[in-house]
This record gives structure tokens, sequence and C-alpha cells, in this order.
């Protein structure tokens, strides 16, 4: 149906329902959604239809006017784009739902009359690609203006009542014991949260009597601006404070709906402290825009898990990054520290590796199985972290949030700061060669003690000729699944740096150490000197145990699960690995052909490559998205830390001599 034919009949329609409008919006919508250039030509088109016709031009004005003068208006303005009252997973479910099971419209609202005129998923790309002129231009055709009192009328009306329930939304979750907790300040002052409610509604009181009266008013937004600069201030106080005190999914969702009613709100009172004149116009239309962008994404999944866990990402991430600066060396002293610890736990997984070869020897439901190896890969990694050493492949998770702050400031600063930032990647790749020579070569030398002890002791292999056979199968870098396996691996290491995060969010934010010391029981069993230690400590080192019990969960039921499941998914870790080639070594009598010997250790090498790989990839990505940073010098930086390698590699791989000589000067 073409324009001439809906204007022609909206000439002798007198209803006020919502097809008519339906079929113009048709005429209006391009063919392809992003076509924002022929969305624009039917705009115009319709535009000079009008202009051309006044008939055209009072038929539609009419029925606009109907359909907005007999809908309510106050829904749209206070609930769209503005989450809900709801928890997280009720938010999620209930957009889960809408997917197949689309909620009831009530036509008398304007809310839901636009969910039935657009097709938000087609409509929203065009709608925001016209332009704000073309769109006044299409209200300058419709033949508005300021002699439209009664449309006028509603408006301020619609517009006072949605003022005053946002300004009330506002009050309550001001007074919300988290925000309260957070930020205890808006207890001992006079809390502008309160003060705005009572600000605007002596302002609107004398809005509805001069509307009463028959006047039109204008509102005196001036003081209700200092008041919302007041609360965005607080709000901004209680971000900051939540980098110290933790921070929650529901504090996040407290923050996100007072930011929007705030914002709404804003843009409420400027309408309504407006002349009815062109910026009123521009400012009605810009509205219109941010309604239907909000619109769009009003059942979108991913918006709301995005949304809700923005602030709890970042808190995550920041947390592991807080952590990754031990993990980063910048002189010797440093370098050879994380070499010594990183030696520390190539010893324990040697030991780690022998008992998963003891525990493959049993006959075990695969139950069974997970749990022995799901336990002393629990175990182990915790024992490491408790004793202070290094593995290797936990660096990457902790140094991509370091490296990710560190490209957050320089982008603030208005430039990224190449040369500093390649200076970190040569501190980090450094750090993480030390890591890895020092898993390697002590977990290689005591594998090769215990399996010669064994074969001592026992009188035969640890490793019989079918595990031998099986363990450099394993090693093989493309006639096995090596190195897919060393990729979920790797993405088992970056859930554990996460992990690891949100267990140290939540033990600041759930005030953890402080509980434990009112446990009674616990003080009388302990003294308090000594359980204000012990609460120390699992404050301090409750994300990094819970991460390395959680990564020895993934790794030692990973394989299992596949095996029950039928998929062909393990775990390869690069010092495991190593182990298990030096077991192989001596089940052979040290018999392997040199091309075996060089095939295993390639793979040792690529699954360790694979690990660190996909762990910092996929940490420096989550860690830059949280913080909201685009860093588009990526290939700068790589071309920068390019001509540093080929004009002096070896800072990559051990700390310069003239760091010391410069410590020593000064």
């Amino acid at each position: 149906m073409s324009m001439d034919v809906v204007l022609q009949q909206l000439q002798t329609h007198g209803s006020d329902e919502i097809q008519p409008l339906q079929q113009l919006i048709s005429c209006l919508r391009p063919a392809r959604p992003d076509d924002g250039e022929q969305a624009t030509q039917n705009v115009r088109a319709l535009a000079f239809l009008l202009q051309q016709n006044v008939a055209y031009q009072q038929g539609l004005r009419a029925y606009l006017e109907r359909v907005i003068l007999s809908r309510k208006l106050v829904h749209l303005l206070t609930d769209t784009g503005i989450p809900a009252n709801e928890g997280f997973w009720s938010a999620l479910w209930r957009r889960f739902n809408a997917r197949w099971l689309p909620p009831a419209c009530n036509d008398r609202y304007l809310k839901d009359v636009l969910l039935q005129v657009f097709d938000l998923k087609r409509d929203a790309p065009w709608l925001m690609a016209v332009a704000p002129d073309t769109w006044l231009a299409l209200l300058h055709a419709m033949g508005w203006r300021r002699r439209d009192a009664v449309l006028r009328r509603y408006w301020l009306q619609e517009a006072l009542e949605a003022a005053q329930v946002l300004s009330y939304r506002m009050t309550a979750i001001g007074l919300e014991p988290e925000l309260v907790r957070n930020y205890p300040a808006i207890e001992r002052f006079e809390s502008p949260f309160l003060r705005q409610n009572t600000e605007l509604m002596e302002e609107v009181a004398a809005c509805q009597q001069a509307l009463g009266e028959g006047r039109v008013p204008r509102l005196d937004a001036r003081h209700m601006q200092v008041l919302l600069a007041q609360c965005a201030e607080i709000v901004s106080r209680i971000r900051k404070s939540a980098a110290q005190q933790g921070v929650s999914v529901s504090l996040t969702r407290l923050l996100l709906r007072l930011e929007a009613s705030m914002a709404r709100l804003e843009l409420l009172l400027d309408l309504l402290s407006s002349r009815w004149d062109l910026a009123l116009r521009r400012q009605a239309v810009s509205l219109f825009q941010q309604l239907m962008r909000a619109s769009r994404h009003q059942y979108s999944l991913r918006e709301v898990f995005h949304s809700n866990t923005e602030l709890l990402a970042l808190q995550v991430t920041e947390r592991a990054g807080q952590v990754g600066e031990h993990y980063v060396t910048t002189d010797r002293a440093g370098w050879v520290s994380m070499l010594r610890s990183a030696m520390g736990a190539g010893g324990i997984v040697g030991f780690m590796a022998l008992l998963k070869v003891l525990a493959g020897k049993l006959v075990l439901a695969p139950f069974g199985y997970a749990f022995l190896y799901s336990l002393n890969y629990s175990l182990g990694f915790m024992l490491v972290h408790v004793l202070h050493f290094t593995i290797a492949t936990k660096q990457p998770a902790m140094t991509a949030s370091k490296l990710a702050a560190s490209i957050d400031a320089a982008v603030s600063r208005g430039k990224a700061q190449l040369e500093e930032l390649a200076e970190l990647c040569v501190q980090v790749a450094r750090s993480q060669f030390s890591a890895i020579m020092g898993n390697v070569l002590v977990a290689m030398p005591t594998a090769l003690v215990i399996a010669l002890f064994w074969q001592w002791a026992s009188g035969q292999h640890l490793a019989n000729p079918d595990k031998v056979a099986h363990l450099l199968h394993d090693l093989h870098p493309w006639q096995s699944l090596a190195l897919p396996h060393a990729a979920i691996a790797g993405v088992c290491l970056f859930l554990s740096g996460l992990i690891s995060g949100y267990y140290d969010n939540k033990a600041s934010y759930n005030q953890i150490p402080e509980r434990l010391q009112q446990l009674g029981w616990l003080r009388r069993l302990l003294g308090p000197q000594r359980l204000q230690r012990v609460a120390r400590y699992v404050g301090d080192n409750l994300g990094a145990l819970a991460g390395n019990f959680f990564f020895g969960l993934m790794l030692g039921s990973i394989g299992t699960l596949g095996f029950i499941f039928g998929l062909p998914i393990d775990i390869r870790h690069i010092t495991f690995s190593s182990a298990n080639f030096v077991f192989a070594l001596v089940g052979s009598d040290f018999q392997l052909p040199w091309q075996v010997w060089s095939v295993s250790l390639l793979g040792v090498a690529l699954i360790g490559m694979v690990n660190l790989v996909v762990s910092f990839s996929l940490a420096l990505l989550v860690a830059l998205r949280a913080r909201r940073v685009s860093f588009g010098q990526g290939r700068s930086l790589l071309a920068a830390l390019g001509r540093r390698f080929i004009r002096q590699p070896g800072p990559f791989f051990f700390p310069p001599r003239d760091t010391v000589a410069e410590k020593g000067a000064a």
C-alpha cells in the first residue's frame, strides 16, 4: 500500500485504531534495516506529500492526535529504557520467556503501541539512521505549532506525572540498605535523594495549579538540577568505594536503575523547563530516538547480562590485575625470585604427575577417576600457592588484567604511550619465560628421580609399554588432539583467573574476615590472636585458593566428562606434559629414537604456547571490555615489540644487566 493511499484513508478515518499507523510505518520502512539513506528518502517523501496536500496534513495530524490523546504516555517515559525493579535472574528469565511467548500488549499505553507498530529488530537501525533535522522537517510538514494547546496540555500533564514517578523511584533506591552501606554519609547528612523529591513536588504542584487555571506553566528546574548533580556525585563515590569494599550484582543493578532514572528525569526537566519552540522539538526527537533505542534492547538477553554484570566484571578483572602486579618482574632480583618460585612449583608438579599416573592404575568408575584427579590437582595447586610458589600458566590471566589497566590509563591520557606499553609487554614476556623455565627445568628432573626411584624400589617401570605409548601419543602435536586439548586448558586457566577475582571481591564485599572473627567456637578453638591471623590470611588469599581449587576441579574432570558424553575433550598442561615425557623416557629405558624425542619436546613447547596464548587472549579481551576500552593501536604496539625483538631480543627472556648497575648507582 502506497503513502498516497494511506493518507487518503486517514482523511475519513475517525477512530484511534493503530492499523493505519502500522501501514504508514510500512511505507517508511526500507527493504534493509540498515539502509538509512532509503529511510531518509522515505521520510522526506512523506513530508513532501504533506506539504503539497493540506488535506493529507490535516488528516494525519488529527489521526495522530487521536492516537496519542487516547492513551497513557507516562509508562513510555518511566519504564522504557529503565531496568525494572527485579533481580538479575528474574530479569534474565523474563526476557528468555519473552523470546518464545511475547508479553501481552495493553492498547491503552503508548509504550505498548510502539511495540505493535515497530518491529524493533528491523526498525530501530533505520530510525536511528534518520537525522534529527529530517524528523523535524516531517513534524513541520504535519503542521504542529504553538496553537496545539490540547496536545501541549496533555504532554505537560503526562510529563509531570512521569517526573514524579521517577523522583519517587530515586528516593526509594537512595534509601536502599546496600547503597547506605557503601556510602554511610547518606545517613549522617540530609540526603539529596530525599530533598530532590521534596523540591520536585513543590514545582509540580505549582505547575498543576497553573494548568488548572488555564495557564501554560514552565517548570523551574534550576534547584532540581543542583540536587541531581549531588545525587550523581554520590553514585560516583559509591562506584569508587566499591574498588575497596567489593561489589555485587544486586548493587550493580541498583546503580544501573538509579543512573537510568536520573538521566531520564534530567531529560524531562529540560523539556518541561524549555519554551515551546524548535529547541524543544529537537529534544523531543532526541527523546523519541532514545526510547526506540532502549525498546530495541528491552528483551535482549545479552544486554541484561552485560549491563548487570558490568561493574562486577570490572571489579573481578581489577582484583586480578592487582594480583598480576606480583607476576611482573622489572629487575634481575625479581626475575631470579620468580625463577626460584617457579622451580619450587615444578618440584610439586612432579609429584602431582606421579599421583595422577598411580591413580590411573586403579580400577575405578569414571566418577572415581574424576574425583581422584580433581583432588590431586586442586590440593597440589593450593599447596603451591600456600608455599608462595608460582605455576607459569597461572600468570597470563593475571598479567592480562595488569596490561589492560595500563592500556586504559594510556587511552585516558589522550594518546597511547606505546613505548611504556611495549616495555610492560617485554617485562611480562620476561617474567613468563622465567616462570616456564623454572617449572619445566625442575619438573623434568623431579620426574626423572621419581621414575628411577620407583624402578629401583619396585623392580618395574612406573609407566609400562602401553602407558609409554599413550603418554607419547598425547604429546604428539599433529597425530593427536594435544593442541586443542591445550587450548581447553587455556580456557580453564582463564576461568580460574576470573574465579580468583570473584572470590577476592566476595571476601571484601561480604566482609568474610570480620565475620570469621565473630565465630565464638572458632575463637575458643584458635584463640583471639591466632584467629585474627587466620581471618587476615583468608581475606588476602581466598581468591587465589578458590581459583586454584576450581582450576584443579576443571583439569581433573574434563577428561572424564568427555569420556562419559563421548566427546573428544581433555586437557594438556605444559608442566605435566614435560613430567609425563620423562616418565615415558624412563619407561622405554631411554631407548626412544631421536625423532620421537624431538617431536615430543616440540609438542611440550607447543602445548605451553597454546596454554599461554589462549588464557592471555581471553583475559585481556574481558579486561578491556570490562573497562570499556577500545585500543586501536594494536598493530603499532606489535610493530614496536617486533622492532625491539629484532634489535635486542635478550630483554624478552633475561633482565638487562644495566638494571642492576643502575640500582647500585642509585
